[in-house]
């Protein structure tokens, strides 16, 4: 019997309870620095990288024996890295694991990662939209049935852990990776995070949270940029989504940012990752690198002097497993340990922490079948429920910014018959549906001789589908377009009743595109030559009198004042999926009534910042400055082809103790001829406080879908600690005073204001404050 056979009979008799433990002691060290390395065995390091300095961190010069000989704590990316058909990916993902328990004395296999932020990132895999677009449905409840199915086909395919959802709260519309993110709000992000981790670790995949903390707060909206953020902001803003999607989401692992706060790393920040995550939170879960986050501490930070270094730096801080392969934790570390100059117990720490995670998916169990269990049936990764669920979600994120009445009559719906155009650089591009970290946008361009692995529909494709004569001119691309293609659009557009001019990004990697990771924005016009485009086709459409629908489709939202008085509608979509042109032709013709809100406030010109409307009123327009930041179309904001109306408002109490709760209530009623859905919301404003505060935040939601003519009561329990906020003493408080509760329909859309007095003392709250009330946990 060889000395591996005999550890494993011999770790099988060990009672569940001590097996992680006893790991710890029989390991030596070089098995336990193993179990906190991922290897990415398909990593490219020439051509298109997909995660940043790629070429230069990911080679490995060892064989594929060397690097599994004491084992392996993680595989990255087995099908998210090159096309390969799932099945054939299951197969190989099923061998690697037999030769890594093979090859471990223990007989531990490897946990398996992906990305799956806008679906499972795999070829053939459904994409669903984006987070951004997520915000926009203002529905959880949705977000978390995508989880579940997304988790699945995870689980079906042999994957443990998915590197999503995305907390960061945008604060720069600039920034390249706002369509990861789900808004410019803490408590909508936070919201629909939770639900998405809810729905992911319900079929027991890891939910990964990232990126901790403020990466989405740098400086001119740069990717990696430093972030200049006092611990106030951080708190208030970037700290509760994360907060609640551990507490509430039972999230099992976080993702350290890349960035540095006020000169600090993430990936080497104790006081955060130890701190604040494990000991003030309670988290017992893993922190994982970011890919390559390791190695940066000495690469591109420069708070390390060496590989080995930035390892003693990062374990020490609290990241347990480097990611996406070895570089820091392999041969700099144990040679550190080795030499004395790092206790083991510091390795023994974070192994306990990967074991312990190991065991709960099941990986220590003497049966753990190495087979995926997609491998005894047909591997069906975009089922015809899957597509329908993103379709639902796609249509329920389109959001209506304008649809002018009463000067003419609202152009959408569009009336049975006329003639239609479909015009604009995105007119009929499939990849106008796709974020940056959907499969095919995000692998696929760089393989350009294998075909995309899923049906993606254009908006002009559809749209010959659906009518019998269309007429379809590609403006060009995203970044450029002749005066020859213009002037065709406009000819095109000037010939028909209808004109959709769709407008918008590209989403690629790291300069592959107009968003996405990497691929940062100077300022917030429409990017290259739409902006002229669009102004020629609108120009074109008003002197024909052809009704003109502007169509934006990207991954920002982009400074559309000079054309909201000139067009006749616009739609926002943030990249909405494989499904996202039948959703919007759906919406365009009235068989969807629109529902969705801005999730990010549209901003009216072009170098409007600050572009979130959680701002101070000194942030806001002044007499002092003048340039007005004002956005064009706020926060929440999001039209219907349905009238409602907001009444019978209620307070339960005009006064609470600073540990008590009140209760706002109204009646919605749906006043139009259509079914339709309002989204409810409500707003903290506090007027006086010991420190500043943004002149409004929200703090709750409810989505209402109702029959035409029929009502519903809305109710918000806002518990004194939804009031919170970090005073002078850094502390989370609850402070006594006026707070007014406003009932809207959008950031900038009041139907009722509830003055509440606080009194009584000024109380201290923390981790275990009132975030979310059951009914918000599991919205209907």
């Amino acid at each position: 019997m060889s000395s591996g056979a005999a550890e494993q009979q011999s770790l099988a008799r060990v009672p569940a309870e001590d097996v992680v433990e006893h790991l710890i002691r029989e390991m030596t060290l070089e098995e336990k620095l193993a179990q906190l390395v991922g290897v990415w065995v398909n990593a490219s390091t020439d051509g298109d990288s997909v995660a940043p300095l790629q070429s230069q961190m990911a080679g490995d010069p060892r064989s594929w024996e060397d690097v599994i000989a004491n084992g392996l704590g993680q595989i990255t990316r087995m099908y998210g890295t090159v096309p390969v058909e799932p099945a054939e990916g299951a197969s190989r993902l099923a061998a690697a694991q037999e030769q890594i328990m093979a090859a471990s004395r223990f007989g531990i296999p490897a946990q398996v990662h992906e990305e799956c932020l806008a679906g499972l990132a795999a070829w053939k895999a459904t994409a669903f939209p984006v987070p951004l677009a997520w915000g926009a449905t203002f529905n959880p409840a949705l977000v978390r049935e995508m989880a579940q199915r997304i988790g699945t086909s995870m689980r079906g395919l042999g994957i443990h852990q998915g590197l999503a959802p995305v907390l960061d709260v945008v604060r720069d519309l600039r920034w390249g990776r706002v369509e990861e993110t789900i808004g410019e709000d803490p408590y909508l992000v936070g919201t629909l995070a939770t639900a998405y981790v809810q729905g992911l670790e319900s079929t027991g995949i890891v939910a990964t949270l990232k990126h901790f903390v403020g990466y989405s707060a740098s400086r001119a909206g740069r990717n990696h940029a430093p972030v200049s953020m006092g611990p106030r902001e951080l708190a208030d803003v970037m700290l509760p989504p994360f907060e609640m999607a551990i507490r509430h989401g039972g999230a099992r692992s976080v993702m350290h940012a890349y960035t540095d706060v006020d000169g600090v790393p993430a990936a080497g920040n104790r006081s955060l990752l130890t701190g604040l995550l494990r000991e003030e939170w309670g988290f017992g879960g893993t922190v994982v690198a970011d890919y390559f986050g390791v190695a940066f501490l000495n690469v591109t930070h420069g708070v390390a002097a060496d590989s080995g270094d930035a390892a003693a730096l990062a374990l020490t801080a609290g990241v347990d497993v480097e990611l996406p392969t070895v570089n820091c934790y392999g041969g700099p570390l144990l040679s550190l340990v080795r030499d004395g100059r790092l206790d083991e117990k510091v390795v023994d720490t974070a192994l306990r922490r990967v074991l312990r995670q190991k065991q709960e998916q099941g990986l220590l169990a003497p049966d753990f079948p190495a087979e995926p269990a997609a491998l005894s049936g047909p591997v069906e990764l975009d089922s015809a429920e899957d597509r329908q669920l993103a379709r639902k979600l796609a249509a329920q994120s389109l959001v209506l910014l304008s649809n002018r009445a009463p000067q003419r009559t609202p152009a959408l719906p569009l009336s049975p018959g006329g003639s239609v155009a479909v015009v604009g650089p995105l007119a009929d591009d499939p990849f106008a549906m796709l974020g940056c970290y959907s499969f095919d946008a995000h692998v696929g361009a760089s393989h350009p001789e294998v075909p995309m692995g899923i049906s993606v529909p254009s908006v002009a494709a559809v749209a010959l589908e659906r009518f019998s004569s269309v007429a379809v001119s590609v403006t060009g691309n995203c970044e450029s377009a002749s005066d020859e293609q213009i002037a065709e659009a406009c000819a095109v557009a000037a010939s028909v009743d209808t004109c959709i001019v769709v407008v918008g990004d590209n989403a690629g990697l790291f300069g592959r595109g107009t968003s996405g990771e990497g691929n940062d924005a100077a300022d917030l016009r429409l990017p290259g030559d739409q902006h002229r485009m669009l102004d020629h086709v609108l120009a074109a459409c008003a002197d024909s009198g052809t009704r003109a629908v502007v169509v934006v489709l990207s991954g920002r939202p982009y400074a559309l004042g000079d054309f909201v008085d000139r067009a006749d509608a616009m739609i926002q979509g943030f990249f909405p999926g494989e499904e996202g042109a039948a959703a919007l032709w759906d919406v365009l013709t009235g068989v969807v009534n629109p529902s969705g809100k801005l999730p990010v406030s549209v901003p009216r010109s072009p170098g409007g910042q600050p572009g979130t409307y959680l701002h101070s009123r000194l942030a806001g327009a002044t007499q002092v400055s003048a340039l007005d930041p004002s956005p064009l179309f706020g926060f929440g904001h999001g039209l219907s082809y349905t009238d409602f109306s907001l009444a019978d408002h209620r307070c339960s109490a005009p006064t609470m103790s600073t540990s008590d709760s009140v209760t706002i209530s109204c009646t919605v009623t749906n006043t139009g001829s259509l079914a339709g859905a309002e989204i409810v919301q409500l707003y903290l404003e506090d007027p006086v406080g010991e420190v500043v505060r943004p002149v409004r935040e929200l703090i709750g939601y409810a989505r209402v879908e109702l029959a035409a003519g029929s009502s519903a009561e809305v109710e918000f329990t806002v518990h004194a600690d939804r009031t919170s906020f970090t005073g002078l003493d850094l502390a989370r408080v609850v402070t006594p005073g006026l707070v007014k509760l406003h009932v809207s329909t959008s950031s900038t859309s009041d139907a009722a204001t509830h003055e509440v007095v606080l009194h009584g003392e000024r109380r201290k709250v923390g981790f275990e404050r009132e975030m979310l009330t059951p009914a918000e946990l599991r919205p209907a």
